[in-house]
């Protein structure tokens, strides 16, 4: 049996932490900037964690 693929779409988007959480980065970036102030620009540059009902599906997608 060959081994299982992970989704390689998600694991672009999601980094694992030493414990075993989910960081992913915040929407919102990528264009429409000038209207955005920069604190808020500031704040959406952050790493945030998956929430943890969402946790569990993701890393069942990742085979982890």
């Amino acid at each position: 049996m060959p081994k299982m693929k992970t989704k390689s779409g998600l694991s672009k988007r999601v980094k694992l932490t030493a414990s075993g959480r989910v960081k992913h980065k915040k929407q919102g970036l990528r264009h429409i900037l000038t209207k955005k102030s920069s604190k808020r620009k500031r704040h959406l540059r952050s790493l945030v964690l998956v929430n943890s009902s969402d946790e569990k599906r993701i890393k069942e997608i990742l085979h982890i």
